[in-house]
């Protein structure tokens, strides 16, 4: 993908967020968004939005984008409980974000 592609891709994410976020996302969404980001987009990018992510932090919260990055880094492989993806899921959904696997042809 090439740099305006990502661009792109990264404003019509951090789009979705906000409208699936309308209040600011929550610190404990936020290994679990960057896993479920992680799903569908390449390093670069979910680092692109992370650092986007420090502005959308959850009303009374200051998160800098050092912050999120540490969170990226530190995020693991673990599965997380299903209970949180699905809030997770819930809200990007609700911004329009396609969480749904297409099948290849």
């Amino acid at each position: 993908m090439t740099s305006t592609g990502s661009t792109n891709l990264a404003t019509r994410v951090v789009d979705w967020l906000r409208a699936g976020y309308p209040g600011g996302v929550p610190r404990q969404d936020y290994v679990v968004l960057l896993g479920l980001l992680r799903r569908k987009l390449t390093d670069e990018e979910v680092h692109g939005i992370a650092a986007e992510l420090a502005g959308l932090a959850g009303q009374g919260e200051v998160i800098t984008v050092a912050d999120v990055e540490r969170l990226v880094n530190e995020a693991t492989l673990d599965e997380p409980a299903a209970a949180d993806v699905a809030r997770v899921s819930s809200h990007l959904a609700a911004g329009g974000w396609p969480l749904a696997d297409h099948p290849q042809a």
